[in-house]
């Protein structure tokens, strides 16, 4: 059916309102893994030698990671009953609340184990926050899209994850030109404390924008369902499954090279952080560019041939990585960063498209957000940790690369298992009364 009342679509809108507050949420998750990879050894669990202190960072950084899916359902569920902008304003306003106050937190040294406690605490309120944001950000801008240039829309939509990292990483590397008391005692908090100003931007810009087409159609429609969580795993489980299976290889690479690789240059290879930052920066440059052509090109060739030429390639750029960055060389490391991340954006570019069309309207914001947060703490969540457990036991990067292998792999599999439906069958399922099985599971 078409809508006759109700907000128009506004798809530049849509896309600069989640773009904006996509690159503010994942600056505040980025700068969380930064400082874990950097300083928070030290300030929050300093009676840890140095390399169970850095492990034990990073794992809290996961931490967040478990915590998404909680956001996912707690935001998918009224995302999917009450509408997508009042969910998205909600998660901007968490995840700003949450960092800032890291930024605050007294250390290790001032209050002893409360520090730590308070800092997981804070971390998994980031974590709930981000659990509902991407989905709600991606479903705006696609859902207030017309369907052939949907790819491309949700992938300018994604470059806000690359943008909010180079932020971050930006920010770092000011404050890493600092002497190393004042970047303990006060400087680490800058990045923290920055955020509280990037997200009354993001506010205004998001409490600006019309709900989403395809959710008053739904309402209209009298299809808001009483339990989406219910019958999104009744109707649609096994595209859930899939999707998540579907995402471990891109957060598995996203983080390892935006997170680990710091870690990895200062402990395996020699090389100051400052240098890892000055290497990773403008090779992250190349994201902004390559996911847009990627989503561009879903809209011609297809979206999932797009996804699985990027799976297929990140079985193999994880060696080529590793390789270059050991020669210590910084324009073969960029390069290493520049292969890796090429890879990375055709699997990334199209996961709004991809991902949200396998599941009917009314039950989209619930069934994306579940099976994408499963998917991170798959891929996302303890990869540094296991990463750097992996570089202790085997003293080389092979064992590495072939985990981040293996992730492709299966990434890979579920791709060609998880199918879009036909259009006429996502037409219905929008407006598909409750009860109903608006589309078929993916891949029947």
């Amino acid at each position: 059916m078409s809508v006759t009342t109700g907000p128009r679509r506004s798809p530049a809108k849509a896309v600069i309102a989640s773009w904006i507050g996509t690159t503010i949420e994942y600056y505040d998750f980025a700068i969380y893994g930064l400082a874990s990879s950097i300083v928070f050894a030290r300030l929050f669990f300093p009676t840890f030698d140095p390399l169970a202190g850095t492990l034990i960072a990073l794992s809290t950084f996961g931490v967040g990671y478990v915590a998404r899916p909680l956001g996912a359902l707690v935001f998918g569920h009224f995302g999917d009953r009450v509408g997508r902008r009042t969910i998205l304003v909600i998660t901007l306003l968490l995840m700003g609340g949450s960092t800032f106050l890291i930024g605050l937190l007294p250390t290790y040294a001032s209050i002893g184990i409360a520090a730590p406690i308070l800092l997981v605490g804070l971390r998994i309120l980031q974590g709930i926050s981000v659990g509902g944001e991407y989905s709600g950000a991606v479903l705006m801008t696609v859902e207030h899209s017309e369907r052939s240039r949907r790819g491309v829309r949700g992938a300018l939509v994604n470059t806000g994850t690359s943008t909010g990292m180079i932020l971050s990483n930006l920010v770092f590397l000011a404050v890493l030109t600092l002497p190393e008391e004042s970047l303990l005692s006060w400087g680490w908090r800058i990045p923290f404390l920055a955020s509280g100003v990037l997200v009354v931007i993001g506010f205004v810009v998001r409490w600006t924008l019309e709900e989403s087409p395809d959710f008053v159609e739904v309402k209209q429609a009298g299809a808001v369902r009483r339990l989406p969580l219910v019958e999104v795993m009744r109707g649609s489980g096994r595209a859930v499954v899939l999707v998540a299976l579907a995402t471990i290889s891109a957060g598995m690479v996203f983080t390892l090279t935006t997170v680990f690789s710091i870690s990895y240059g200062r402990t395996a290879l020699g090389l100051p952080s400052s240098t890892m930052l000055a290497v990773l920066l403008p090779a992250a440059v190349v994201l902004l560019i390559a996911i847009p052509v990627a989503g561009n090109l879903a809209d011609r060739l297809g979206v999932r041939a797009v996804f699985l030429v990027g799976a297929a390639a990140l079985i193999v750029t994880p060696f080529a990585w590793f390789a270059l960055l050991d020669t210590r060389n910084y324009g073969l490391m960029l390069l290493g960063f520049v292969i890796v991340f090429l890879a990375y954006s055709a699997n990334y570019a199209v996961f709004p498209v991809y991902f949200s069309q396998v599941f009917p309207a009314a039950l989209r914001f619930s069934g994306m957000g579940i099976g994408f947060t499963i998917g991170t703490i798959l891929g996302n969540a303890f990869a540094p940790a296991v990463a750097a457990s992996l570089l202790e036991s085997t003293g080389g990067w092979w064992g590495i690369a072939l985990y981040m292998a293996g992730g492709a792999v299966i990434s890979l599999l579920a791709g060609l298992a998880l199918r879009l439906p036909k259009e006429d069958d996502a037409d219905v399922a929008a407006a598909a009364p409750s009860g109903t099985r608006a589309v078929p599971a993916a891949g029947s």
